[in-house]
């Protein structure tokens, strides 16, 4: 609608601007309608006359008022990747050319898609047939749009309830945040008011009460306080306290929580974490205290070189080796430079030697490649070694194993690297699948970060006391050359680094953060490839958060636009918000153990094939193929595997010119850059710090203020999880003490 140029008594003169033109062309109507205004939307039909005063004008037969919305929910609905080849771009041009009729065009005919410039016959034709292809998930993600719910989660709605979703949506919303990893409580609390379902309603005030749980389970706890957890809850739910404490009467009586009297308060948990904690506390101890000494092993072996490389052991580590044959279950921490590589690799030969059958495995990819190439002995991730049977729709606790007490594993050694990285759900299905007498290894450096998920688990095995600990503290000659060993030290003392006398540590201070990213741009563009004689792709930005100015997605942005500009001699692809570029440097963000890899010789046949690729394996886009093609983007990861992603995987794809430090843990790179600049108080962190800094081989440069660098080395907060793994652990070892005894 243009212009109302007279109205009255339902008779209508105004002139129509066509949407669907290229040039705005206007034509002046006349009719029956309702009362309209300048700049609403309508769709009308009718048919020319010549008035001989006015002209040509079209009168009025049907007129059909357009929300704006709808139109809205149409430009999200492309823009959300539901239709092969279209992103937001081309949602967005579609929708401005054609409007109201888009997916009518789209459907019925394509061809006029070429009006548009950069669209092809050939890529119409494709969007054509994809959306045909969708049209039941079409019908339920314009329904949901109509809740308010996002395209990228209707999407995931839908792969999880197909045909029923419309129906689950209006009678339970708050099931989806169970069942949905994606979907918090307050999305679907705001899709519920939609609904009509009450705030008293008992349905709303459990889903509430399990949210809040599950939001301290993200934060890293396994717990919370009662009265902590009832007034949160009475913030978020505004309601009064004795429906939520009915609440969680029923949801202690239904064994979905479960409440414990921890230093003197009622703690509740998640029934999951608290079984899972009893369990590990438990079979820990069992483990442990049931173990058989195989016999023939000589300590005066560790006197002598070790190994291909002639290594002489130190005494701690000859210390690690002699309980290791000893010992049920067995701690090894240390920080970078102790000899942990050494210390494992020397282990694994001289059990070996004793007959010893052994499974290697850490809890990323990355990290347990790292492990095999320090071992020259095949390791694997905890999720492959326990053969994991994934559903990537529900959240990780919520993963099952084929490997546990039914089915366990044969080895007689299990060693898990980078064992800090376990979380509370990993680690109980690790001891599931442990059968009785087999002895247990986790090594790793207490000292950095913990899990993602919850739980504190090295930290609380070795605060119990009760399980055998070596801990590596002498740093070897060779490490105590490296700047980045010295300095990680001093930091993990919580002292200030040594800033003046090292090359391969420093720091360009600056207290903009409008400026950091130029100057990390400047870093990886030229200055540091060409001081280490190194590819840009063997430099890892590291930096604490996501958003902001100097979070992953605006690194990622600056850093992409920067180090692979557009050309045309690259082919690009739209994926939401995201454009992947051949040559760009990418990450796997989640466990895909279906999606196929091959390996090529360097005649280009197929050395190997498999399947698997896993969160924080890191490659470079080698080739985006041809729009008529099934396969879109062709990442070739770090160790030579070639893996192809259609347009549904790419949801699991992010650019990784910058990554979080989280997502960092058990990887090594040449050269690590970090912007340390005011944040949160919980990314002002010692560990963070510590965690990034140790992930470097050969140089690290911190940008940033030095002030807010002495703020993260003052403070050890990465620490601080309500878990009460280290009491029960002590208190089982009680048990097992009074039943040898």
């Amino acid at each position: 609608m243009e212009t109302v140029i007279f109205w009255n008594n339902g008779f209508s003169i105004f002139s129509l601007q066509e949407s669907s033109r290229k040039s705005a062309r206007s034509t002046t109507c006349k009719g029956s309608s309702p009362k309209l205004k300048s700049g609403e939307l309508v769709k009308v039909s009718g048919y020319y006359e010549n008035n001989a005063k006015y002209g040509k004008q079209l009168s009025i037969e049907t007129l059909e008022r357009i929300s704006e919305a709808s139109i809205q929910a149409k430009e999200k609905y492309l823009a959300s990747g539901a239709v092969a080849g279209i992103g937001e771009r081309i949602a967005k041009k579609i929708i401005e050319r054609f409007g109201e009729d888009s997916f009518e065009c789209i459907s019925e005919t394509p061809e006029k898609l070429t009006e548009i410039s950069g669209i092809s016959l050939r890529m119409a034709q494709r969007f054509c047939e994809s959306f045909h292809k969708a049209a039941e998930e079409r019908s339920v993600m314009l329904a949901l749009l109509e809740f308010g719910i996002s395209p990228v989660l209707s999407k995931k709605i839908y792969e999880c309830y197909k045909g029923d979703s419309i129906g689950i949506v209006k009678k339970n919303p708050f099931a989806l945040s169970e069942q949905i990893q994606a979907i918090g409580f307050r999305t679907a609390d705001a899709i519920a008011e939609k609904a009509g379902i009450q705030k008293e309603s008992p349905v709303r005030v459990k889903a509430g009460i399990k949210y809040l749980l599950l939001q301290e389970a993200a934060r890293g706890s396994t717990y919370m306080r009662k009265s902590e957890l009832v007034s949160k809850a009475w913030e978020l739910l505004q309601i009064r306290e004795d429906i939520i404490t009915r609440s969680l009467i029923t949801l202690s009586v239904d064994k979905a929580v479960a409440t414990e009297i921890i230093a003197n308060e009622t703690a509740v948990y998640l029934s999951e974490l608290q079984k899972a904690e009893n369990y590990i506390a438990q079979k820990l101890m069992f483990l442990a205290a049931n173990v058989s000494d195989r016999g023939g092993f000589s300590r005066e072996e560790l006197d002598k070189p070790q190994g291909e490389d002639g290594a002489i052991l130190a005494q701690k580590q000859k210390q690690a080796v002699i309980e290791a044959m000893s010992s049920g279950v067995l701690v090894i921490t240390g920080g970078p430079g102790t000899g942990k590589t050494t210390l494992i690799k020397t282990l694994i030969a001289i059990m070996e030697k004793q007959g010893f059958s052994i499974s290697l495995a850490a809890p990323t990819g990355r990290a347990a490649k790292r492990m095999s190439d320090a071992s020259g002995r095949k390791a694997c991730t905890i999720h492959r070694l326990l053969e994991i049977s994934y559903n990537p729709l529900k959240s990780d606790y919520r993963q099952s194993f084929r490997r546990n007490e039914d089915y366990p594993l044969e080895s007689e050694v299990v060693i898990i690297d980078e064992s800090s990285m376990m979380d509370i759900y990993l680690m109980s299905s690790l001891l599931r699948a442990i059968a009785p007498g087999t002895r247990l290894i986790l090594a790793g450096d207490a000292d950095q970060i913990p899990s993602v998920g919850p739980g504190n688990i090295l930290r609380d095995i070795i605060g119990s006391g009760s399980i055998t600990v070596v801990r590596l503290t002498d740093v070897f000659r060779q490490a105590q050359e490296s700047g980045i060993v010295a300095n990680a030290h001093r930091i993990n003392k919580g002292e200030f680094p040594n800033l003046k006398h090292s090359d391969d540590f420093c720091m360009q201070a600056c207290n903009d953060k409008q400026e950091m990213p130029e100057i990390i741009t400047a870093l990886l563009q030229a200055r540091l490839p060409k001081f280490l004689k190194c590819e840009t792709t063997d430099i890892q930005v590291l930096t604490p958060t996501r958003l902001g100015e100097l979070g992953v997605a605006n690194l990622n942005r600056v850093l992409q636009e920067s180090l692979n500009p557009p050309s045309e001699k690259k082919r690009e692809k739209e994926f939401r918000s995201t454009i992947f570029r051949e040559g760009d440097k990418v990450m796997q963000v989640r466990n895909n153990y279906n999606a196929c890899w091959h390996i090529l010789d360097s005649e280009q046949n197929v050395l190997e094939k498999g399947a698997g690729v896993f969160n924080g394996d890191s490659g470079v886009i080698m080739g985006i193929t041809d729009e008529d093609e099934d396969e879109d983007v062709i990442v070739k990861f770090d160790d030579g595997r070639i893996a192809s992603y259609s347009a549904e995987m790419l949801e699991e794809l992010e650019l990784s010119y910058a990554i979080t430090i989280h997502k960092s843990q058990g990887s090594e790179y040449k050269a690590v850059v970090m912007p340390v600049c005011e944040g949160p108080q919980m990314l002002i962190s010692k560990n963070l710090l510590y965690t990034a800094v140790t992930r470097a081989k050969e140089q690290v440069v911190l940008v940033g203020s030095k002030q807010v660098l002495w703020q993260m080395v003052q403070s050890d907060n990465a620490g601080i999880r309500n878990t009460n793994l280290r009491y029960k652990i002590k208190q089982f070892a009680k048990i097992y003490r009074q039943e040898e005894a």
